[in-house]
């Protein structure tokens, strides 16, 4: 091995990551990575919309906005502005709290909130344009997808959530953003290493998922900011001894620096949503639908749903969802939906759809294949899986879904995010002509010189008092 080799290796992996972040030019980033990077601001930005009146995403912004401070970065759909910690804290809490934002199918982590939330607030309060904010993104989410590639599924075993790794997403935009050098950019890593923390069984159940994501995209910032003032932390703190990879169980750390540049996680794993709810449900419930549409099958012709996923052996999630949360992490009612209606759409997160009584009548004949075929690695949420429609007649019909629409797999095209867009902005109040030209702003955000212009284009008018519901 060459003595260079040699010295890389030995290297903290928190250095090695930030040497890779710091050389890689914006020429050197896929033009399809840059375009996913897009695609998820815009994701980002659809689903803060859909979040604006939730009570958690409120209650959170009423308090930043009671604190005040220089008005530095929008808070999106209001006319409000804030420092950039709290514009990007609020701004990710909305997203997340609609539980419609981007996921990194192999654990689920919503690293497109923060790296989108922080990085635009961060380049307004900079004056930088669109190119550097998507370069930003694309080298954040490579970083924290790298990085929970290696905790998966070891951390959810220990019972952390996503936010253990988005927070990483954060720090290395915000570095990018503000010129961290190498020595600095791996302080901001190994900061970011011990800065979030959130418990998945409080995220499953609670409005504790948001809390996290406002909590990722405000310490990630802190941390590149930290750093760049000459704050350090322990470089070696991923990979050491009681370090954070030892804590949340990781596995095949080596992957973590394997092939940097080779290829991209915007572009490999990166899922839109294009429906409500928890994504490692998604195509379970276009197998659902597809059957139920094969078949031709009306709701009372069935008597049994048979759902064939390895991946849900262990799920316990509500039966008989009546709010948000619970329809979101309830596989029992996206099936029982998605045959209903034919189909899972925005609609079904709402309680009037969870107390259809069609629907209702489904949620009970809902039931796992006791022996599914093993799952082909140790990516639970990465696979879809099959359901088998069982009629009171004696026929069957059954569909495959391996992975849903909104995925690399599964295709992720513009019109699906537009449509998804136009469905939901409507939503904060924004009128029609401002919904297009924000949409139009960010098709073309890449040439964008001035990344303010998207968030005047988001801004309502002011009433003359800031909402603090």
């Amino acid at each position: 091995m060459p003595p260079e080799a040699a010295s890389v290796r030995a290297a903290p992996l928190a250095r090695v990551l930030a040497g890779f972040v710091v050389g890689t030019r914006h020429e050197a980033i896929p033009p399809l990575a840059l375009e996913r990077a897009k695609m998820s601001l815009a994701s980002t930005i659809a689903s803060a919309a859909a979040g604006l009146s939730i009570p958690s995403a409120a209650i959170v912004r009423s308090m930043e906005l009671n604190a005040g401070g220089a008005p530095a970065a929008a808070v999106w759909f209001t006319p409000a502005r804030l420092p950039v910690r709290a514009a990007a804290r609020t701004n990710a809490v909305c997203s997340d709290a609609a539980a419609a934002d981007d996921s990194d199918l192999r654990s689920i982590a919503h690293i497109g909130t923060i790296v989108s939330t922080v990085s635009v607030a961060l380049a307004e309060e900079s004056g930088l344009g669109g190119a550097e904010v998507l370069r930003a993104m694309v080298l954040g989410y490579e970083v924290a997808g790298r990085i929970d590639e290696a905790l998966t599924p070891g951390r959810m075993r220990r019972g952390f959530h996503g936010s253990v790794s988005t927070v990483f997403g954060g720090a290395v935009a915000a570095g990018t953003l503000l010129g961290l050098d190498e020595e600095r950019m791996t302080h901001a890593i190994a900061l970011a290493a011990t800065s979030a923390g959130g418990m998945a069984i409080a995220a499953d159940t609670s409005w504790a998922r948001e809390w996290h994501a406002g909590l990722a995209a405000m310490l990630g910032l802190d941390a590149a900011r930290a750093a760049a003032q000459g704050f350090r932390a322990e470089p070696s703190v991923l990979e050491a001894p009681r370090g954070f990879l030892s804590a949340m169980n990781g596995e095949a750390v080596e992957t973590i620096t394997q092939d940097l540049g080779a290829s991209w996680d915007i572009v490999t794993d990166m899922a839109i949503k294009l429906m409500p709810g928890a994504h490692p449900f998604h195509a379970i419930a276009e197998a659902a639908s597809d059957a139920a549409t094969a078949g031709d099958v009306r709701p009372d012709e069935v008597e049994r749903i048979v759902l064939t996923a390895a991946q849900l052996a262990d799920w316990h999630g509500p039966t008989h969802p009546t709010d948000l949360v619970s329809a979101a992490h309830s596989f029992v009612y996206f099936v029982a939906a998605a045959v209903a209606d034919r189909g899972f759409r925005w609609e079904h997160i709402e309680p009037a759809k969870m107390a259809d009584p069609v629907i209702q009548s489904l949620l009970a004949r809902v039931v796992l294949d006791p022996n599914p075929p093993p799952l082909p690695d140790r990516f639970p949420h990465r696979h879809g899986g099959t359901v088998t429609l069982v009629l009171k007649d004696g026929r069957e019909v059954s569909s495959t879904c391996r992975a849903p629409r909104g995925s690399s797999a599964g295709g992720l095209e513009w019109a699906d995010v537009e449509a998804k867009y136009r469905r939901l902005v409507p939503r904060c109040g924004l009128p029609p002509d401002a919904v297009e030209a924000s949409l139009a702003c960010l098709r073309s955000f890449d040439t964008a010189g001035d990344v303010g212009a998207l968030a005047r284009r988001l801004a309502l008018p002011s009433t003359g008092k800031l909402d603090r519901r």
